[in-house]
């Protein structure tokens, strides 16, 4: 694989972070590849009492954008787990990466079983995953999708390794 870009783009709560590491260590396993993991939670002060809004996002986008090619510069490729809702959001993360291969991978899992992880999780404002879940963007035209309910985050990983070879 060339140095490339795997953007995750999921609803919060659907298993990305988990999806990247897991991902993370299969490039590693199979290909003998460094990717490094970037998070949009990285970015964002997360608060069981503070909703994330859109512009929330979009003003940390640069600073994403930055720190996603500062780490292409060090390693083969990088995994980013993000939450885009919008479609400026999306706009300037592909035009701000234009120069790197971007393989965009939906991940999603039933609204119900958001919710319960979100739930579970206890450390997000509690209707992050349902808004995520209605405002993610965009809504098709990804490389290939994943569905953390139906498959494991193993299962997942190996789904995006084999389309992307």
């Amino acid at each position: 694989m060339n140095k490339r870009i795997i953007l995750l783009n999921g609803p919060s709560s659907s298993g990305k972070s988990t999806l990247s590491s897991n991902l993370q260590a299969l490039i590693k396993d199979k290909n003998s590849e460094e990717y490094a993991i970037i998070s949009i939670d990285d970015f964002l002060k997360m608060s069981t009492k503070e909703v994330i809004y859109e512009e929330d996002v979009f003003d940390i986008s640069s600073k994403l954008c930055d720190k996603s090619i500062e780490l292409l510069r060090l390693n083969q490729g990088i995994i980013i787990d993000h939450v885009i809702t919008s479609e400026r959001i999306y706009k300037h993360l592909i035009e701000s990466l234009k120069l790197y291969d971007i393989y965009l991978v939906h991940v999603t899992c039933p609204l119900l079983e958001l919710k319960r992880r979100e739930e579970e999780r206890r450390n997000r404002c509690l209707g992050s995953a349902e808004a995520s879940y209605e405002y993610l963007f965009p809504k098709e035209g990804y490389d290939l999708t994943v569905d953390t309910f139906a498959s494991s985050a193993k299962e997942c990983s190996l789904q995006i390794l084999e389309d992307m070879m």
